[in-house]
């Protein structure tokens, strides 16, 4: 039997994002286990390609670790299955309906750059030593999600 809902429970429902995490500790808390950024609840996930909507969870996931390391380490992405080593990013975008780019450099500090369609999407974030002075910080910089809402033209 199927329930009647009104606009406003549909539109809520829609809001919603499905999304599960368990911790061994109950004070680990990861983006699963929170409210989505306004800004990404201000278009349906209908209406976003898949590559919009994996760079926007990769903004939040990213934004997420950052905020777990100390002032000696910086985000880095390690590569499964490959000899490629990792890449510090220092930048990240994507490319409608299905790519998404991450841009930055290795360990040796060469400029390096990944780009990967959304249905081979495999990333782990890991805490690398920072490789200037002052570490790298891109989660801030992406935070800009009113930006992918709204691109510039």
């Amino acid at each position: 039997m199927s329930q009647i809902k009104t606009s406003a429970e549909a539109a809520e429902n829609a809001a919603m994002h499905l999304a599960h995490a368990a911790h061994l500790r109950d004070e680990d808390r990861s983006p699963e286990q929170e409210p989505l950024p306004d800004a990404l609840q201000k278009r349906p996930v209908e209406q976003k390609s898949p590559a919009e909507w994996a760079y926007e969870r990769l903004v939040v996931y990213i934004q997420h670790f950052e905020k777990q390391l100390d002032g000696d380490h910086e985000v880095a992405m390690g590569f499964a299955g490959s000899d490629a080593g990792k890449l510090h990013i220092q930048g990240m975008g994507f490319f409608a309906p299905d790519v998404i780019t991450f841009y930055g450099a290795g360990p040796d500090g060469v400029k390096t750059q990944l780009i990967q369609h959304v249905s081979q999407l495999n990333v782990m974030l890991r805490a690398a030593p920072k490789l200037s002075e002052t570490p790298t910080r891109i989660g801030f910089r992406l935070t800009t999600l009113d930006e992918a809402q709204n691109p510039p033209v």
